[in-house]
């Protein structure tokens, strides 16, 4: 049993009591607070509290201020974010202004107890050194999402930007791997310098060692002067490989020695020239594969392999979409001049069903097209692809029911049991396409009415 004391901090006071008991149950001292002044008081008052638990949405002070009031007081405080308000910026935001963990309501409570229980034994195992500075202030978030699996991709670049690892993202196209190494690279204390990115399989071998690496002059032919290349270019701050999985023998080679000696030679140098860059490498290729075939150097994979961040692709996030339409209709009208557009909830009902191969990038493509045939101001089904209304079928209405334009709520369960079913009845597989734990599932069809056993 634990003696450790916690400070749990939330403004409805029957689910702070509640967690409270839960957690006194398995043998924690539990103060309570049910706002950021209370718990600012109670951390005045008593010296000593081992964790503190917040919610993050608070009237008047916000969970992300005590954070940082606590951070202030106590650099290595460890904090935990309770928050029914789930999002990947919030997930970045609070884990960036000092959170150890971001957990969204309706928390798994073996779950919860066992990361708190987790986090105390590795600080008492591993207290961290003194001076240790707290994490920089938050950059901007980029990914746009609430899913379970957005959240964890966004706690991973905050807690890793702030490192000089290298870092390799992996996913299908179009899934947003550069916003990603974007993310790092502000969230990093190499911002305030360069970030620059190259597709690698856009360009041949030798265009792209000189690209990267530089070339004196007269090194090839029309080499007219020399170039100092992205490497040097990019010096203090990042550079993006895309698509690593498609660079040659010749280049795994001279790029492994890049990142094991941290230095360049130029095209026709005979003399190295020392770099400092983050390296971030992305790939839609399945890189193990490719080490077991022989095709891509082991040792330069076990490199750029250091930490690894697989986005998922758009269809396994779906709940995410409503968020991402909003997010790209008000920025391409903005772009395109044009007053803000609304979406036909029929029209919402084929982008929830579609299984979007295009990832992201179609999305964003597919709006824009709309954003331009939508002279009325309102995006209808007419105004979509032809292809994606004859796909979309998952949220087309069943048989019988009326095809009058839906609410959002009934988009919503209409996707549900269409995924349930196509799933053929199994829960956990349809909580996991629709990006959903089991439990939640199994409380929306409780209010739906839907059978659960």
């Amino acid at each position: 049993m634990s003696h450790a004391r916690l400070l749990l901090v939330d403004d409805d006071a029957e689910a702070c009591r509640l967690l409270g008991e839960v957690l006194e149950r398995e043998g924690y001292q539990v103060a309570r607070a049910l706002s950021v002044d209370e718990a600012l008081t109670a951390l005045d008052r008593e010296a000593g509290f081992d964790a503190l638990l917040t919610d993050l949405r608070m009237p008047g002070a916000s969970g992300l201020d005590l954070i940082r009031a606590v951070r202030k007081r106590d650099p290595h405080a460890l904090v935990f974010v309770l928050t029914a308000f789930g999002d990947a910026a919030a997930a970045g935001e609070a884990i960036r202004a000092g959170a150890y963990d971001f957990i969204s309501k309706p928390y798994d409570l073996p779950a919860l107890r066992g990361a708190i229980a987790q986090a105390l034994e590795r600080r008492r195992q591993t207290p961290p050194a003194p001076g240790t500075p707290g994490p920089a202030e938050a950059a901007r978030p980029v990914l746009i999402g609430h899913s379970p699996a957005i959240i964890e991709v966004m706690k991973t670049v905050a807690r890793v930007a702030p490192s000089q690892a290298t870092v390799l993202i992996t996913g299908e196209t179009g899934t947003g791997k550069e916003l990603i190494a974007r993310a790092i690279h502000s969230y990093s204390d190499r911002a305030a310098q360069r970030f620059v990115a190259v597709n690698c399989s856009a360009l041949a071998e030798g265009v792209l060692e000189s690209e990267l690496f530089g070339h004196v002059k007269g090194a090839f032919t029309g080499a007219a002067g020399s170039r100092p290349g992205l490497f040097r270019e990019a010096d203090r701050g990042s550079v993006f490989l895309d698509e690593i999985g498609d660079i040659s023998p010749g280049m795994q080679s001279r790029l492994l020695r890049v990142l094991q000696e941290r230095e360049i030679t130029p095209v026709g140098a005979d003399v190295p020239v020392r770099v400092n860059v983050r390296v971030l490498a992305a790939t839609h290729q399945d890189l193990d594969t490719l080490v077991r075939q022989g095709r891509f150097r082991e040792d330069l994979f076990y490199r750029l392999n250091v930490v690894r961040i697989a986005l998922p692709p758009l269809r396994e996030r779906l709940q995410d979409l409503p968020l991402l339409v909003h997010h790209f209709l008000r920025n391409l009208a903005s772009q395109h001049g044009r007053a803000p557009v609304a979406l036909d909830p029929a029209a919402e009902a084929l982008l929830l069903g579609y299984a979007w191969p295009g990832n992201i990038r179609e999305l964003q493509n597919v709006l824009e097209r709309a954003l331009v045939l939508a002279a009325q101001g309102v995006i209808g089904p007419e105004h979509l692809p032809a292809e994606l209304r004859d796909r979309a079928r998952l949220a087309a209405p069943p048989p019988g029911e009326s095809a009058d334009p839906l609410s959002l709520a009934e988009v919503e369960k209409r996707h549900v049991l269409a995924v349930l079913r196509a799933s053929q009845g199994n829960r956990e597989r349809a909580a996991r396409v629709l990006g959903i734990s089991r439990r939640t599932l199994l409380r929306m069809l409780q209010r739906w009415g839907e059978p659960t056993g």
